[in-house]
């Protein structure tokens, strides 16, 4: 992979300004017509024991790592780095392929250690794989909308379940 060059620093930013980026991902199974949940790790800093899904923080090596797409002026971009970032946290958290990123929603928290963040949340489509979690998780489950009701999740997690089964088990109606 490419390693790009950057002076990326926080010495301008202004504090008050600093947040955390993440993604989440709801990995829906065609076949299964389920979705996948993730019970978190009970050592985690934010939701400890609770059951979600894949997802990760972006990082200055996403920049360094991943290709410049477009100078924009005196501003660099990096198009499509946020689908890319879910599809690689899929991959490493739960060991599956996934395509087909489809923006949710958002929401912007405060962590129990104080660090403010914005999580973009979406639909993920499963291509292929067998399910291996990593050690931040202690289990897993493909639930659909009735079973995710059984499971103590993250709030939201049970909606989130619904809409994307409902996303990606309705035909789309092109124009």
């Amino acid at each position: 992979m490419k390693t790009t060059t950057l002076n990326i620093s926080l010495a301008k930013a202004k504090t008050e300004k600093l947040f955390y980026f993440v993604v989440t991902g709801v990995i829906y199974h065609p076949k299964l017509k389920k979705c996948l949940i993730l019970q978190r790790s009970k050592k985690e800093v934010t939701h400890p024991g609770l059951w979600g899904v894949t997802g990760g923080k972006l990082e200055w090596k996403d920049l360094q790592e991943n290709p410049i797409t477009r100078k924009n002026f005196d501003v660099l971009d990096w198009e499509g780095l946020v689908e890319k970032l879910i599809m690689r946290e899929a991959k490493e958290e739960s060991g599956l392929e996934v395509v087909d990123p489809r923006y949710i929603d958002s929401v912007v928290y405060l962590r129990p250690d104080g660090v403010p963040t914005v999580c973009f949340k979406f639909a993920v489509k499963l291509k292929k794989g067998k399910v291996k979690i990593t050690p931040e998780f202690d289990g897993f489950a493909w639930v659909n909308s009735r079973e995710v009701r059984g499971y103590k999740c993250i709030q939201g997690i049970q909606q989130e379940i619904v809409k994307v089964i409902k996303l990606y088990s309705t035909p789309s109606h092109k124009l």
